[in-house]
């Protein structure tokens, strides 16, 4: 169910408030980015996901039921848009991941900690489509498990089974790629 306080907003949306639109975009936008981010590895890529999934949002909010609420279904829309780019590039390899560094580090130690992070995020991207989203919705991105399944469209049991495989292969591809 909607929160109340977005079902005005969302009535207000639906027929054309400039100002309930910006209110809804202010409110999700940061978590659908999140989730695209995290799912592509690339933050450009993941700002047209996110355009599009407001985009498509806004096209749909006149017919909208409130079976679910709101953010679910705006990570749904998401993490659909996610999964038909990351099917359309799946023979292409990642040249570019983002870089995340903590300013206080030495060189060496920077260096070492880009290429963790790379490895890390090259793992998740290489795990099946739905493992790589619950991993993201459940452990990068804070949901609970209930919300995460939700959004994924899965029972929590389902879901459950998803992030045991996730970690599995995770640890699998993090031991292959160190050695260790």
């Amino acid at each position: 169910m909607a929160f109340s306080s977005d079902l005005d907003q969302i009535t207000r949306a639906a027929a054309g408030d400039p100002a309930a639109v910006s209110a809804l975009v202010d409110r999700y936008s940061g978590g659908v980015l999140a989730v695209a981010t995290r799912m592509l590895g690339d933050v450009s890529e993941a700002e047209d996901v996110t355009q599009e999934t407001f985009l498509r949002a806004w096209k749909a909010l006149p017919g909208w039921e409130p079976r679910a609420k709101f953010s679910t279904w705006l990570h749904r829309v998401a993490l659909n848009l996610c999964y038909d780019r990351l099917r359309k590039r799946r023979e292409v390899t990642m040249e570019h991941l983002p870089e995340r560094t903590d300013p206080a580090l030495n060189p060496a130690e920077e260096l070492e900690q880009k290429q963790r992070v790379r490895a890390v995020e090259a793992a998740i991207i290489a795990l099946p489509e739905r493992q790589a989203a619950a991993l993201t919705l459940c452990a990068l991105q804070g949901h609970s498990q209930a919300e995460a399944a939700e959004i994924m469209e899965v029972s929590v049991e389902a879901l459950e089974s998803l992030l045991a495989r996730a970690r599995r292969g995770l640890r699998a591809s993090l031991m292959e790629r160190t050695g260790s």
